[in-house]
């Protein structure tokens, strides 16, 4: 039990440091570097709500029902802004999971409240999830994939072509860049925004694993 409250712990501070990043990120000038920093802070921040240890502050049964159907209107966003590119998608497979499993963490709440958090209920539980488990395959699959090759944008390439290949990668994640040189402020740096991407990537797979 101690062990699955510090991994608890652990993935709190991770999503809630990527959502405060990613709210930083919502003074860029740009529409749509807003519009995929805000939905990227929710995210998050709903992330680390879900990781918060019961023995602090468990979520009650409607705290779950809430947490569903805040990504379930983040999904119906995310369908909607598919029209203006298909980078979207990742946003409607990462709203989606949430709802999947903010709506199997609270199944597990019982009729007094208490719940023992993914980490715990990992640690009682590590053969019988109570998730779907062919979803809950393909979607660790599909996370596995995005975190490596968020992962491989993320490695230094040849100098000649640094920034192209920089700007390439950007762009495939979605990010929009208003500017170089001194028109992007140092936190709006496209490769920390990868790296963010990268941690809520490695988040989502360690609580998918918990179901």
């Amino acid at each position: 039990m101690y062990g699955s409250a510090v991994s608890g712990w652990l993935l709190m501070a991770l999503s809630a440091a990527t959502g405060a990043y990613c709210l930083l990120r919502m003074r860029s000038t740009s529409r749509q570097a807003r519009s995929a920093a805000g939905g990227e802070a929710v995210m998050g921040f709903g992330m680390a709500a879900m990781a918060l240890p019961a023995a602090v502050a468990a979520l009650p049964e409607w705290g779950w029902t809430v947490l569903a159907a805040v990504f379930a209107a983040g999904g119906l966003r995310a369908l909607w802004q598919l029209r203006a590119g298909a980078h979207h998608l990742h946003h409607l497979v990462g709203s989606l999971a949430m709802v999947y499993m903010a709506l199997t963490m609270g199944a597990g709440v019982s009729p007094g409240g208490a719940h023992d958090g993914p980490m715990a209920h990992m640690a009682h539980s590590p053969q019988t999830g109570s998730g779907v488990p062919l979803l809950t395959g393909a979607l660790l699959v599909y996370y596995a994939v995005y975190v490596l090759r968020t992962g491989a944008a993320l490695v230094p390439s040849a100098a000649p072509v640094a920034g192209t290949a920089m700007a390439a990668r950007a762009a495939v994640a979605g990010e929009a860049l208003v500017g170089t040189g001194r028109g992007v402020a140092r936190w709006a740096r496209p490769e920390l925004a990868l790296a963010c991407r990268l941690a809520m990537g490695m988040a989502m797979f360690a609580m998918l694993l918990t179901i």
